[in-house]
């Protein structure tokens, strides 16, 4: 008697993100800025309101992603690309959702190292800069830097944050109301005649 090995192995599917949002941009000030406000866009469009602790963490994790593929990872006359996606936890209907931040850059010979953790050094205590990775780890559960996976050149520099509010699939739109009144005329409601 023989036996089908594939019968005996178990698969793991990966969950399916259940919003999604790309999009290019200048590898510039701007484009980062653009990035920023766009994602802090439609993280409230996906029902993480404005000025929560979670926009908040999420903007910024953004903000520090974005800054550094314009200013670490800028090749001259190439973009970088942000990802951003929300996949619902465990498949229970209410549990969690994991947002996921990725910028990808065309530089892949400068991957990211946050600054050391000692800002009274010398080394680190006089400059600008440099902290803005240890941000991305103190406010994200989980970030890396991985090569880019569609076979150009660079990196895409990752963070994700769960959230334990649930994200609706669909969002439920306010009615539009079915006679719209001018400035001069008074709105005739269906049922008076």
């Amino acid at each position: 008697m023989t036996s089908n090995p594939a019968n005996n192995t178990t698969t793991t599917q990966l969950a399916t993100p259940t919003h999604h949002f790309q999009m290019r941009f200048s590898s510039t000030r701007r484009g980062a800025r653009l990035a920023r406000r766009l994602c802090g866009e439609r993280l409230a469009t996906w029902g993480i309101a404005y000025g929560s602790d979670t926009h908040d963490s999420l903007t910024l994790i953004t903000a520090e992603l974005c800054a550094n593929a314009v200013l670490h990872g800028h090749v001259s006359g190439r973009d970088f690309r942000v990802d951003l996606t929300a996949t619902e936890g465990n498949g229970e209907p209410t549990t969690s959702t994991t947002i996921r931040i990725a910028v990808t850059d065309t530089r892949g010979d400068r991957l990211p190292a946050p600054a050391s953790r000692d800002i009274d050094s010398e080394t680190t205590a006089d400059r600008p800069d440099g902290r803005g990775l240890l941000l991305v780890a103190a406010l994200a559960d989980r970030w890396g830097c991985d090569p880019r996976t569609d076979g150009g050149p660079g990196k895409t520099v990752w963070a994700q944050l769960t959230v334990t509010a649930h994200i609706p699939a669909a969002h439920i739109s306010t009615p539009v109301p079915t006679s719209i009144a001018t400035p001069n005329q008074p709105t005739r409601h269906p049922s008076a005649s």
